[in-house]
């Protein structure tokens, strides 16, 4: 995810943080230090921490009964509004993705179990209505978060867990992709009612409205992105007509096919038809600017992934989200030549052409 970076890595699994991360951390500081001083500004901060803390080990639960079926969780990214794992792919058996979505609250419910034996039982119920409070119980406030956390996720709506394990359930009975939309509609339902709630003095839900409304819409287009590029190779999808430019040409020239053609990327190929990098339309706007039409569209390209023509569609799909996002993949063929590009445009048209109506 852009604007994010790593902080470490746990079995394979790279923590981000994302920027705005940050934008919450110095909002609870900021709130807190005007009720209470410094003290209570660093208390909030690391109260906050340490209830994210708890959410990185919730989305690990994720992450761990994915291993178990061979499944694969490149990176959990934290954001003001929780955790995000992302799979390299979902399971389409339904047991299995039962059993990923569970683990996540399963690590929440044994943080509260080992919160309240330190306690000596369930703190208080009126602890969970003092959490902003950063003179109240630490431990006791951490439990009622965890105890949230638990309830929060298992709403059935996407992209919460409860909505992966309606949409699992729903295949038991029905197609993949008819579960998706029919689990997507019912999450919208959730979302609507949320926001009407929040109509009435509680503008937060109508955030996490928002917020499950668009993560509903996002797991259709997703699925839509599975059916489409099924059984795929890369050679399937990529674009084969395209404008290539040679190491030795300038900026000046690139910007000339910018304007010729409707590309925005160009690939730098040389003699022999292998790929030396890509240099994007930013890069050649920047360039123009920076040092003029004279130099080298060497100097601005960059290195993209590359695949071979029948490995699988998917392999090129992840290739484009790693890292932040690369502009293309390129296809080579077996002489380590370029043979096409694939690009998030004609992704994009691959799912409007194969995807089956709604």
């Amino acid at each position: 995810m852009g604007w994010s970076f790593p902080i470490g890595t746990v079995r394979g699994t790279v923590i981000r943080i994302h920027v705005t991360f940050f934008l919450l951390l110095a909002w609870i500081g900021a709130s807190h230090a005007t009720r209470g001083g410094l003290p209570d500004a660093l208390a909030g901060i690391a109260f906050i921490s340490l209830v994210f803390g708890c959410v990185v080990l919730h989305e690990l639960g994720h992450a761990a009964a994915a291993a178990r079926y061979g499944i694969a969780t490149p990176d959990i990214t934290l954001l003001p509004i929780g955790g995000m794992a992302r799979l390299d792919h979902i399971p389409e058996e339904p047991w299995r993705e039962i059993a990923i979505a569970i683990a996540g609250p399963a690590v929440n419910v044994a943080i509260c179990l080992v919160l309240a034996a330190v306690l000596g039982g369930i703190p208080p119920a009126q602890e969970g209505l003092t959490v902003e409070d950063p003179r109240a119980g630490f431990l006791p406030r951490l439990f009622w978060v965890n105890a949230f956390l638990v309830l929060f996720n298992l709403i059935p709506a996407f992209p919460m867990d409860g909505g992966r394990v309606l949409r699992a359930a729903l295949a038991l009975r029905m197609g993949h992709r008819e579960a998706t939309r029919t689990a997507a509609r019912i999450g919208q339902g959730v979302a609507f009612a949320l926001g009407m709630l929040g109509l009435f003095g509680a503008p937060l839900l109508i955030f996490i409205a928002l917020f499950v409304y668009l993560g509903a819409a996002g797991e259709v287009a997703e699925e839509d992105l599975r059916v489409a590029t099924r059984g795929l190779a890369a050679e399937d999808a990529m674009e084969t007509r395209f404008e290539a430019l040679p190491p030795e040409a300038d900026i000046g020239a690139a910007a000339e096919a910018l304007l010729r053609t409707p590309q925005q990327d160009f690939p730098v190929v040389d003699g022999a038809g292998r790929l030396m990098g890509l240099v994007t339309r930013d890069a050649i706007i920047i360039a123009l600017r920076q040092s003029g039409p004279g130099v080298p569209v060497a100097d601005a390209m960059r290195d993209i992934p590359r695949i071979g023509r029948r490995v699988a569609l998917n392999d090129a799909l992840l290739a484009l989200s790693r890292d932040g996002g690369a502009p293309a993949v390129a296809v080579e063929d077996e002489a380590g030549q370029l043979a096409g590009l694939i690009t998030p445009a004609n992704i994009a048209d691959l799912i409007a052409v194969r995807a089956p109506a709604a």
